[in-house]
Formats: structure tokens, C-alpha cells, sequence
């Protein structure tokens, strides 16, 4: 078929569709030309209907000065189509223009959900942040307070009883070593044994000073990822705070040690015990601890039967 019949055929489908896809009308226009395979090009993508054995006759379609497409027929026995081209100039800028807007429109979609994501990370990450510094306050702050409660219980009653000024000023110091700690934690900061010396090095400073302690580090002489040497270090003293708080006067052992799987720790006391089944609540921070590097904590206890709080982080 001519050019100009072409044309007609391509005009008069226009007319009748009036939001034409781009495939129907490659389909369109490659029938009324007696093409084996036609192809129309917009905004880079190719709609083509047919399977001609090319080669291909492009056509550029141009609108107002500006390409907006390419029209595309084989075989090129199919003949020129100067005419359709120029009738597609228009069509084809729509087409364009709202594939581009839409385009656009996804684009824009898909920043304000990578925006809303962001945000959402930011306050996951925020929260988290809030957790481990409750959790390092609870753990670390909290021991020293729980020990000078039972200090200054010791001091009102040796002094009652004619004690000398000493142990105030132990007092003093003990009151002294809290402050630093809870300002060094809200800080985000970790103890300097910890990190200059590692865990045997920070238990041993945090934990000789209290005559109940018995401290069982002999075994540990390897150095762990920072996150996991914390972990270790604040369950085990949350371990001994409770041990303080629950099970007063009794004796309390932390033993550490490496082994050929990994990390292994554990906080045994010869308190009254407990019935695990019934208050699990309160070790549920240890356990997050513990789990947040990839390890784990078991507790055994029972009434007469004193507390042993065991754990594991894997190599």
C-alpha cells in the first residue's frame, strides 16, 4: 500500500482511538503497509508487532523539533513512509510524555518509600541505640549503686556500734566509681580495662574489690571482637548484681574461660535459689545480651539450691 494510503489508514485510527497503545498501532500500521514486522520506539522502549527477516526501515518521527520516536518496518520492500511518520509526530509526543510521567510517578514513588524506609531505619536504629544504653546502665551503673546500698547498710551499722571513719571514706570512693561509670556509659563509653586490656582484664578491675566475688579467669587468655567481650562483660556483672540484690551474703563465683568452640562464662552463687519456671522476666535482659552476638545463656536454679547462670558465644 502507498504512503498516502497508508497515511489515511493511520489517521483514521487515530480518529477512532483516541488513547492509541503503542503496539496496537505498530500492529496498525505494519498491516495497512503490507509489512512482515513493524515497530514503533518511544521513549526508549520498542513496541513491535510481526517477525519480519529485516532488514529494517527506520523512520524517525519528529514533533515540534524534537524526536519523539522511530518507526520502524520490514522488509524495506515495505516501501518509505515519509507520511505516516509525519502523522505520528503528535500521537507519539503524548505517548512520550506519559510514559515519562509516569516514569516520574514511579520514580517519585519509589524515593518516598526508600525516604519513609530511611526513616524507619533511623528510628529502629535510634531504639536500639536507647535499648543498649538502658541495658549497659541497668548492667554496669546499676551493680555499683546495688553495692554501695549494701555498703552504706554496713556503715550505718558499724557506726552504730562505734566504726571508725574508713569505711565512709570507702564509701566515698565507691560513690565516686558509680559516678564515673554512669557518666562513661550515658557517654557511650566502655571501660578502659575492656578495651585497652580485654574481659579478664575488666572483670578483675571491676570485680576484686568485693570480698563475696571469687573471680575464675585463669582459663581466659584470648582476646574476642569488642561487641562480644562487652556482651560477656555487662551479663556477667547484671549475673552478680542480681546474685547481690537476691541473694545477700552469699558466695559468688564467675568463672570465664576459652574453650576450643568458642567463649564460656558462668556466675554461680550458694544463695536461697529460686523457681526458674516462675521468674523468667527478670533474666530476659542476659539473654538478649547474649543473643545480640550470637550466643546464649541458660539459667539452672531451685529453692536450697543456690544460682548458676551459664553462657556461650561461639567462634
Amino acid at each position: 500500500m502507498e504512503d498516502r494510503q497508508v497515511v489515511e489508514a493511520v489517521a483514521t485510527y487515530l480518529v477512532r482511538e483516541r488513547e492509541p497503545h503503542p503496539h496496537a498501532l505498530a500492529h496498525m500500521i505494519g498491516t495497512a503497509a503490507g509489512a512482515s514486522g513493524c515497530a514503533l520506539t518511544v521513549a526508549d522502549e520498542r513496541y513491535q508487532w510481526g517477525d519480519g527477516p529485516g532488514p529494517w526501515l527506520d523512520h524517525a518521527i519528529t514533533y515540534d523539533g524534537e524526536q519523539q520516536g522511530v518507526l520502524a518496518v520490514t522488509p524495506e520492500s515495505a516501501g518509505p513512509l515519509p507520511g505516516v511518520a509525519a502523522v505520528l509526530g503528535a500521537p507519539l509526543a503524548i505517548i512520550r510524555l506519559e510514559a515519562e510521567t509516569d516514569r516520574l510517578r514511579r520514580e517519585g514513588d519509589a524515593a518516598a518509600r526508600e525516604l519513609g524506609d530511611d526513616r524507619w531505619r533511623a528510628a529502629a536504629e535510634m531504639e536500639q541505640e536507647r535499648r543498649g544504653l538502658e541495658r549497659d546502665l541497668h548492667d554496669g551503673a546499676q551493680h555499683h549503686l546495688v553495692a554501695l546500698r549494701t555498703s552504706l547498710a554496713l556503715v550505718e551499722h558499724s557506726l552504730a556500734n562505734g566504726g571508725t571513719r574508713e569505711q565512709v571514706t570507702d564509701l566515698l570512693e565507691r560513690l565516686d566509681t558509680a559516678e564515673r561509670v554512669l557518666v562513661d556509659t550515658a557517654a557511650g563509653v566502655l571501660p578502659v580495662d575492656l578495651v585497652n586490656h580485654g574481659l579478664a582484664a575488666a572483670l578483675t578491675a571491676e570485680l576484686s574489690s568485693h570480698s563475696d566475688v571469687i573471680l575464675d579467669i585463669g582459663e581466659l587468655r584470648r582476646r574476642y571482637p569488642a561487641v562480644v567481650e562487652s556482651a560477656v562483660y555487662f551479663t556477667c556483672l547484671e549475673a552478680v548484681n542480681n546474685a547481690h540484690k537476691h541473694a545477700r551474703g552469699a558466695r559468688i563465683t564467675v568463672r570465664v574461660r576459652d574453650s576450643y568452640r568458642g567463649l564460656e562464662f558462668a556466675v554461680l552463687d550458694t544463695g536461697p535459689g529460686f523457681d526458674v519456671t516462675t521468674a523468667r522476666s527478670g533474666l530476659r535482659n542476659l539473654s538478649a545480651r547474649a543473643a545480640d552476638v550470637g550466643g546464649t545463656v541458660e539459667v539452672h536454679s531451685g529453692p536450697g539450691r543456690g544460682t548458676e547462670i551459664s553462657g556461650f558465644v561461639p567462634l
